[in-house]
């Protein structure tokens, strides 16, 4: 299977990687081809289930379970309609209720309107009219377009879009994927971008879906896909700091262990939890990561840390690195369902000043880092005489 690789463009200077970046590329290689790390596959179905699989690890032969009435859901309906009416107003002044709203969970018939503003796409679109087209009609990075035909037919292949090679899926996806490659040519392409593409293509047309991947990339999951993945390993420390607040038991056995935040929470993040969820709880938390932002999955990881290790027993069945990280890329199917995930990202103990705070200290830390190497270079530099060098320099 493919590993989770940069495909930059000639500008792109793709630095060595260090021992952690090695580590959670090779990690998130090993689900690839899967949707979801934490479901079981079902046998394959004549019929399509309601989100349009035909079996997989995402298919469901279950009903979804309405808490809702017709009435209020009309109702919920007409109230998103009103708000994507008035959104610069809404969002102006009462952002609070949209968030509410979000929280609450977008009416299906209105998720991809919601998500096209949500994301500031509509914007986008309105400044770059037909640029979706004229980045269609470059050749684009020879390497970057054989890596992406590669990975397009890993994505959601039970899915009615991408079953085939001649669904329109699957054009549409490397449509994205090569459109975004040329619109910002300094990232380029990363595997783990596919199946965010995918998942949006599922639920908006593909030029709006473009400009959502657009802003998802250089917004919500800015630096992300770079090459070194600075940004995840800051957040990968984030996460650890956080957990030590809302789950000190599992914290202390992931410190106990030497797990490293990277190898188990790297698909979580850099694929946006479309290969972690059931669909019916990703498109929940999609709703508030759109509204909210990248906490959003620091918060449903959290969640599924403190569930999984929280349990004194599973902690003692887990006497090692491999076990634990077995359980955290496995955890119980009752963990993940919508309304455990939902109930439980917005009671944690956690606020957005412990957040911020968090946040400046994993910046501090990636500044003090950087001197320090660049200190340690300009020494080798500097200490070098002629002759042969016993070993270059490990660039940051």
């Amino acid at each position: 299977m493919a590993t989770i690789t940069m495909a930059a463009s000639p500008t792109s200077n793709s630095s060595a990687s260090t021992t952690s970046v090695s580590l959670l590329q090779r990690q998130s290689s090993k689900n690839a081809d899967t949707v979801s790390v934490c479901s079981t596959t079902s046998a394959f179905s004549t019929c399509p289930d309601r989100h349009g699989f035909y079996g997989g690890n995402q298919f469901s032969e279950k009903p979804k379970k309405e808490t809702l009435t017709r009435e209020q859901i009309i109702a919920r309906e007409k109230k998103w309609i009103h708000m994507t009416a008035h959104w610069a107003e809404y969002m102006n002044t009462n952002y609070k209720k949209v968030r509410e709203r979000c929280r609450k969970g977008i009416p299906d018939a209105l998720r991809q309107k919601a998500w096209f503003l949500l994301t500031g796409a509509n914007h986008l679109m309105a400044k770059f009219p037909d640029w979706y087209q004229h980045l269609l009609d470059q050749p684009g990075n020879p390497q970057i377009i054989d890596e992406i035909r590669k990975d397009q037919h890993r994505q959601f292949p039970h899915h009615e879009m991408f079953i085939d090679d001649d669904k329109p899926g699957q054009k549409e996806l490397f449509n994205v994927l090569k459109a975004y490659s040329v619109y910002n040519p300094t990232v380029g392409y990363c595997q783990a971008q596919a199946p965010i593409a995918a998942f949006l293509l599922m639920q908006l047309p593909s030029e709006q879906a473009f400009w959502c991947f657009v802003a998802i990339c250089d917004k919500y999951l800015e630096n992300y896909f770079t090459p070194g993945l600075e940004m995840l390993q800051r957040d990968a420390g984030m996460l650890n700091r956080l957990l030590k607040k809302t789950s000190p038991a599992a914290y202390r056995h992931l410190q106990k262990h030497n797990v490293d935040p990277l190898l188990y929470m790297t698909d979580w993040f850099l694929c946006a939890m479309t290969r972690t969820l059931p669909w019916d709880t990703l498109l929940r938390v999609w709703d508030c990561f759109l509204c909210e932002g990248v906490r959003i999955f620091f918060k449903v990881a959290l969640v599924i840390i403190g569930a999984t290790l929280g349990p004194q027993k599973v902690r003692s069945q887990c006497n090692g690195l491999c076990e634990t990280l077995a359980v955290l890329r496995s955890p119980p199917k009752k963990f993940l369902e919508e309304d455990f995930i939902m109930h439980h990202i917005f009671r944690l103990n956690i606020t957005i000043d412990d957040f911020h705070r968090e946040h400046k200290k994993q910046e501090m830390l990636h500044r003090k880092a950087k001197l320090e190497q660049q200190k340690a270079a300009q020494q080798q530099n500097g200490g070098g005489g002629g002759g042969s060098s016993n070993g270059a320099g490990r660039s940051s």
